[in-house]
């Protein structure tokens, strides 16, 4: 089986990834176990989806197999498991439209004028597109000093930060700057955290200060922030603080974009599946958090089995002669 350019451009491929985080890239693996080539598209700029982009150095601890396992060694890990098989990657690609051609295979193009012809369709899109929700003040020194991310830690170090949020974020973050950061301060509306309580728990044992009842009520700087405004929204006390870095953690808008117009069956901004991952649409599956069936658990190693799942099931509507269960990767020779 091939995965070819033909004249006019179009990608043939047996199997189209769309989505490249854990579940995404686990179903290249599975692709090329099965002896099926695989094509990856993802609109992010690079590999892993939500691990790489928003907690890259934060360890992860359900993981089968590992005690503990950081983002960035995990989403490694999966594209060195996959890179024998030689997916190939259309990065910072969404999308865009699904229509099945006259021998109704599915043909997917992307915003970026890419068009993928495949055998069959697994969606990875975790939740979708995710957009940070703004900092209402300050929005101006986004990437001088504000940020919704923390890939690379370094870059804080010995700087006076403001982490603003009460979810599992906001804390992960605090406690990841805390030890290399001059100074760090958590600032939360309320005094009641979405966090676990053993985060709590760890990020006051780092020595950091957690500001309740308040808001950053503006960002004051010249080149980049050099101080944070912090109000007390009962009081309506303001006071400043020095702040070289401010980490906004407020969650996040999750899109499914055009995938909303493709004719799949959605509940709740997911999309419905069977126990064999396939969608309403012929030759589509799904796996992953984007997808939705009774009892579902959203999960990065449930995702994992589901991703499977998808591709052999795949493999079966590509070949009709294969079986569904690809044997014991114990009896293979890599």
């Amino acid at each position: 089986m091939s995965q070819l350019t033909d004249e006019t451009g179009v990608l043939s491929t047996d199997v189209l990834i769309i989505g490249a985080g854990p579940a995404g890239l686990y179903g290249a693996y599975y692709a090329g176990f099965r002896g099926l080539t695989v094509t990856v598209m993802d609109v992010l700029p690079q590999l892993g989806g939500q691990i790489s982009a928003m907690y890259p150095e934060k360890p992860i601890f359900d993981i089968a197999g590992f005690l503990s396992v950081r983002g960035r060694d995990l989403v490694d890990g999966l594209i060195a498991q996959a890179e024998p098989y030689s997916p190939r990657f259309l990065l910072g690609h969404r999308a865009a439209e699904l229509t099945h051609g006259a021998d109704g295979l599915p043909v997917v193009r992307s915003d970026q004028g890419a068009t993928v012809r495949a055998r069959a369709v697994v969606i990875t899109g975790g939740v979708g597109t995710f957009t940070p929700r703004p900092l209402p003040a300050g929005e101006e020194f986004l990437g001088r000093g504000l940020a919704y991310f923390v890939p690379d830690p370094s870059v804080h170090a010995d700087r006076d930060v403001v982490v603003v949020g009460g979810g599992d974020s906001a804390f992960d973050w605090a406690a990841l700057l805390a030890p290399i950061a001059r100074s760090v301060t958590l600032v939360h509306r309320t005094a009641r955290f979405r966090a676990h309580a053993a985060s709590v728990e760890k990020v006051l044992d780092l020595g950091v200060e957690i500001v309740t009842d308040s808001e950053v009520s503006r960002l004051i700087g010249t080149d980049r922030v050099e101080q944070a405004e912090i109000r007390h929204r009962i009081t309506k006390e303001t006071r400043r603080i020095p702040a070289g870095t401010v980490v906004t953690a407020l969650g996040f808008l999750a899109d499914l974009g055009p995938l909303q117009h493709w004719g799949l069956d959605l509940n709740a901004r997911k999309i419905t599946v069977d126990t064999r991952m396939a969608t309403n649409l012929p030759r589509v599956f799904a796996a992953g958090d984007i997808t939705d069936y009774p009892g579902k658990i959203r999960l990065i190693s449930v995702g994992f089995g589901e991703a499977a799942t998808a591709v052999n099931n795949a493999a079966t509507v590509i070949d009709p002669e294969a079986a569904p269960f690809p044997g014991h990767s114990t009896e293979k020779e890599h």
